[in-house]
C-alpha cells in the first residue's frame, strides 16, 4: 500500500490545548511507519488473545459467532472472520487496484525500461519461494500452499524501509513499491486461477455486464465515485456467489475508476492564482483571524477546482489509505494472527513446528524472497533490459529483498484460501508467515542500515 506524495502544510498559530493533546497521536498517524506498527500491534495482540485464557472468546467471535445481512433470498449470514475476509479485504484489493492502475499510467510501471527492474525483482521473487515451497512440500497434501510465500506486504515493507528516514534513497523506495505493486497481481491472479474450487458462471456474466456499464459511465465521463461504488457493491455480491473470490471485485471495480481530469492545468493554474490574488486583494492583515465574505468566496470557488482537478481515482485512493492501513488492516490481523500454539503439552504443540507447511514457508519468505529478487534483477541488469536506479547500489536491492520476505497480510490471505478445509495446516502456515516476517523485517533492516550508512552506490 504506497504512500501519496508529501504535501506541504501551511503555517498556523499556536495550537489550541486539546491540539496539544491530540499532537503525538497525530504525528503518529502522519508516519510512514505508523501502518506497519498497529499491524504488529494487532498481530501480537491477537497471538496473546488465541494463546490466553480468554482463547474461547477469541475463537468465538471470529470463528463462531455469526453476522446476518440482507433478507430473503438476498440474506448472506457468515462467520465475522469471513466478512472480514471477504468484505472488508475487497476494499484494500479496491486501493491495491487502484495503485496499479496509477502506477502503470503514470508511476513507475509506464516506462517499459523504469519498469523492468521491478517487474523482474517481483517475478523472481515469486517464483523462488513458491519453488522452494514446492520442493519442501512435494507429494504432500501441504503442496495446495505453493501460493502463501510469493507474496509482499507492501504496507509493513515499506514501514521497516521508513524507519531509517532519509538514509533511504527516494528511488529505492519507488523500486520496493513497484516491486510490491507487481507482486500484489501476481497473487490476485494466483488467487483468481489456483485458489477458486467452483465457478457460477451466471453470476460472472452479471458481474462482467456491471462491469462493462462501469467502463461505460466512465466513458461517458462520469466522476462522481458513488455511482461505481455502488454497482461495484453489487460486483462484489456477484462475485461472492460465483465463487471466485470476491476481493478480486475490488481489483476489477478499481480498473473502471476514472484516472484522468477534465480540467486543463494551464487553465486549472491562472483560475487558482485569480482566486488567490482575490483573496490577498481583500486584504491578508496578519492579526486578523476571520475572512470577509469574498474572501470565502475565492475558497469556495478555489475548493471546487481543486475537486475538479484532482482524478477520481487519486481522490478515492487518497481517502481509503486511512482506512487501509488504521482499520482494515488492523481489524484482519486481529482476525487471521491468532494461532494457538498448543492445545495441551509438548506432544501437541510439535506437529505444528515440525509441519514442512510451516518450514517451506519460512524457507521460501526468508531464502527464496531475498534470493529471487536479487538473482533475477541482477540478471536482467546484466541482460541490458533493466537498469539500476540513480542512486541505489546492489547492498541496498538485496535489503529491500529481505523485506520483500515480509508476507504478512497478502500471504495470510492466500493461506486461509489454501487451508480453510485443514485447520492444523492454515495454524502451521499463518506461523511460518508471522515467523519469517519477522524475521525478514529485521535482516532487511540491518541489511539496509549497513548500505545506507555510507550512501554508497557501489554498482
Amino acid at each position: 500500500m504506497a504512500s501519496g506524495p508529501k504535501i506541504p502544510k501551511i503555517s498556523t498559530p499556536a495550537p489550541a490545548p486539546v491540539e496539544v493533546a491530540l499532537g503525538p497521536i497525530m504525528r503518529f498517524a502522519r508516519m510512514e511507519s505508523a501502518g506497519g506498527i498497529v499491524l504488529i500491534v494487532c498481530a501480537l495482540a491477537a497471538m496473546v488473545w488465541a494463546n490466553s485464557p480468554a482463547a474461547s472468546s477469541y475463537v468465538q467471535l471470529f470463528h463462531e459467532s455469526k453476522f446476518t445481512v440482507g433478507f430473503g433470498e438476498w440474506k448472506l449470514s457468515k462467520a465475522f472472520i469471513l466478512w472480514i475476509n471477504d468484505l472488508l479485504m475487497a476494499v484494500f484489493f479496491l486501493l491495491v487496484g487502484l495503485e496499479i492502475k496509477r502506477e502503470v499510467l503514470v508511476g513507475e510501471l509506464r516506462s517499459p525500461k523504469a519498469a523492468a527492474l521491478p517487474i523482474a525483482a517481483a517475478v523472481g521473487g515469486m517464483a523462488f519461494p513458491g519453488l522452494i515451497y514446492a520442493l519442501v512440500n512435494m507429494g504432500e497434501p501441504g503442496l495446495r500452499g505453493w501460493g502463501v510465500p510469493m507474496a509482499t506486504d507492501i504496507a509493513f515493507a515499506l514501514g521497516v524501509m521508513a524507519l531509517l528516514g532519509s538514509r533511504v534513497p527516494v528511488a529505492l523506495k519507488v523500486f520496493l513499491t513497484s516491486l510490491a505493486i507487481v507482486d500484489d497481481l501476481g497473487a490476485l491472479l494466483i488467487i483468481a486461477i489456483f485458489y477458486t474450487d467452483k465457478v457460477g458462471f451466471g453470476y460472472l456474466g452479471w458481474a462482467a455486464v456491471l462491469l462493462v456499464a462501469l467502463a461505460a459511465i466512465n466513458l461517458a465521463g462520469v466522476r462522481a465515485r458513488l455511482p461505481y461504488l455502488l454497482v461495484g457493491l453489487v460486483v462484489w455480491y456477484c462475485f461472492l456467489k460465483s465463487g471466485v473470490h470476491a476481493t478480486i471485485a475490488g481489483v476489477l471495480v478499481a480498473m473502471t475508476i476514472p484516472a484522468r481530469t477534465r480540467v486543463d492545468r494551464a487553465v486549472y493554474a491562472d483560475f487558482a492564482q485569480n482566486m488567490i490574488d482575490r483573496f490577498r486583494a481583500e486584504g491578508v492583515d496578519g492579526g486578523k483571524r476571520w475572512t470577509t465574505s469574498a474572501q470565502q468566496g475565492a475558497l469556495l470557488a478555489l475548493e471546487d477546482a481543486n475537486e475538479k482537478v484532482e482524478t477520481p481515482l487519486r481522490s478515492l485512493e487518497h481517502k481509503l489509505i486511512p482506512w487501509v492501513a488504521f482499520l482494515i488492516l488492523p481489524v484482519f490481523a486481529l482476525a487471521n494472527a491468532g494461532v494457538a500454539l498448543s492445545t495441551g503439552g509438548a506432544e501437541d504443540a510439535a506437529p505444528v513446528w515440525t509441519s514442512r507447511v510451516l518450514i517451506g514457508v519460512v524457507l521460501g519468505l526468508v531464502i527464496g524472497k531475498p534470493l529471487g529478487v536479487m538473482l533475477v534483477s541482477w540478471l536482467a541488469v546484466k541482460a541490458g533490459v533493466a537498469r539500476l536506479p540513480t542512486g541505489v547500489c546492489w547492498g541496498q536491492v538485496h535489503g529491500a529483498g529481505w523485506l520483500a520476505g515480509i508476507g504478512f497480510t497478502m500471504a495470510l490471505f492466500i493461506a486461509n484460501l489454501a487451508f480453510k478445509e485443514n485447520a492444523a495446516m492454515l495454524d502451521a502456515a499463518k506461523l511460518g508467515v508471522l515467523g519469517a516476517s519477522v524475521l525478514a523485517g529485521v535482516i532487511g533492516l540491518v541489511i539496509l542500515a549497513r548500505a545506507t550508512r555510507g550512501g554508497g552506490n557501489d554498482h
